[in-house]
């Protein structure tokens, strides 16, 4: 990342550059902070910027009482009108006046033993989306989180929103890590939650203090400071072609594989599997991991991102073999339409599971996001921030999908301890970017 230059969204003294949206709960500003303090009967509060910010390092302190749920809104806005927003084919209405968008939970729930400090919250919208939807292991979020925040002082939070990468950190230590396009800018809102007589106490207060910002352009191919922190590294330098070879010989092919300007591009020659410069490796093995990367396709493009490989399987024509994701442009290449029930189409898991319909899809020429995790034989695939499919490697489902798959011929597909990680040459033009990988093995030792 470039070199941090902060500015402060609170002069410390007044209100200034803020507006009230939503309830009538009460903001003042006391020794250097903004306290908002709850308000019986009167809906969500919000004390909202009046900029707004696309891509940016937001950083913030806050004390709470723990009888009150709070949070910091981000990347939000008010309808002016009822509207609707599409979303996975349904429509998401939106009353007037309401505030709706990305929120920063501040959440110590001691009565539920719930601790998702520093989670995201759609606010308004779709609601829980990390733990939920977009990744976060539920009870596994809550017992780190109780770890992480600290009761009756101050506890800080990072939020870093670049691009459709959302990732939060309490207290120096990484909470969210998550993708979603649907909204790039927005205002930030400091939230005081409606209460009842039921569950809160009328006057609890929330405080907010040394909030700032700093506007950053997208990097790719480069790690923020709560990756770096969660122990993310770079599979890919963007600039060489270090760390990766031929999967069918040492030397990293000649020609056919191009690196510009920050993008790993193979190129077209006519759409032959393998047939040309033939698929790339990582020279390392992995056994538990996260992987992430985005990919460019073209008109009609095929093409796909394969993990436990072995290139001393298949030493004929062809790619080399391994559970792969699938990359393709469903609408004009006719492999979306072979297989069974489209499991040959972008985010499946090629020829035995099928992505969802209603998968969210960039368009052809914009980049998508890919991310893959494979701990304790099972995988998961996501395709921009939402789950696509989750199997155990070896289980008889899995067997299963095998069986009716073209990989019956191989024994125990799928079903090595380790492997090389694959990005396949299918003949058409398909760009990768930003490929980067958490070890799972390293982590928990």
């Amino acid at each position: 990342m470039a070199q941090e230059v902060w500015k402060p969204l609170f002069d410390g003294k007044t209100l200034d550059g803020w507006v009230q949206r939503g309830g009538d709960a009460l903001y003042r500003v006391e020794e250097g902070a903004i306290v908002g303090t709850s308000k019986l009967e009167t809906p969500n509060s919000f004390l909202c910027t009046v900029e707004t910010y696309s891509n940016f390092i937001l950083e913030y302190e806050f004390k709470i009482d723990s009888l009150l749920n709070s949070g910091v809104q981000f990347r939000s806005a008010v309808a002016d009108v009822d509207i609707t927003i599409p979303f996975a084919g349904k429509e998401i209405r939106i009353p007037k006046g309401i505030v709706y968008g990305y929120q920063s939970e501040i959440d110590p729930e001691e009565t539920r033993d719930r601790w998702w400090t520093a989670g995201v919250f759609d606010e308004a919208r779709r609601g829980w989306l990390f733990p939920g939807p977009m990744g976060g292991n539920a009870a596994e979020f809550s017992k780190n989180g109780k770890a992480i925040y600290q009761k009756d002082v101050w506890n800080h939070v990072r939020i870093e929103a670049i691009g459709p990468a959302i990732r939060t950190a309490l207290n120096g230590k990484p909470r969210v890590d998550m993708v979603d396009f649907l909204t790039p800018s927005g205002f930030i809102a400091l939230q005081v939650h409606s209460i009842s007589n039921e569950a809160h106490k009328d006057g609890t207060e929330v405080r907010w203090k040394n909030l700032r910002i700093q506007e950053v352009e997208p990097q790719p191919n480069a790690l923020s400071a709560i990756e770096q922190a969660a122990g993310w590294k770079l599979l890919w330098d963007g600039k060489t072609s270090d760390g990766w070879r031929s999967a069918k010989g040492d030397a990293f092919p000649s020609a056919g594989w191009e690196i510009k300007d920050g993008n790993l591009t193979i190129h077209e020659t006519g759409g032959g599997e393998s047939a040309a410069a033939g698929d790339i490796i990582t020279r390392e093995k992995f056994t538990d991991f996260e992987l992430q990367l985005e990919f460019k396709i073209t008109a009609g493009a095929n093409s796909g991102i394969k993990i436990f490989v072995d290139p001393e399987l298949n030493k004929g024509s062809g790619s080399s073999i391994g559970p792969e994701f699938q990359i393709l442009d469903d609408a004009k290449h006719p492999d979306a339409k072979l297989g069974r029930d489209g499991n040959r189409t972008v985010g499946s898991l090629y020829d035995m599971i099928p992505a969802p319909s209603d998968k969210q899809v960039q368009p052809v020429g914009e980049w998508n996001h890919a991310r893959i995790r494979a701990e304790k034989m099972r995988i998961t695939f996501w395709l921009n921030g939402r789950e696509t499919l989750s199997i155990v490697r070896g289980s008889q489902e899995w067997k299963d999908w095998v069986a009716k798959s073209k990989y019956t011929i191989w024994p125990a597909f799928g079903e090595l301890p380790e492997g090389h990680i694959l990005l396949q040459d299918h003949g058409n033009e398909t760009s990768f970017r930003s490929i980067k990988l958490l070890d799972l093995v390293e982590k928990a030792q």
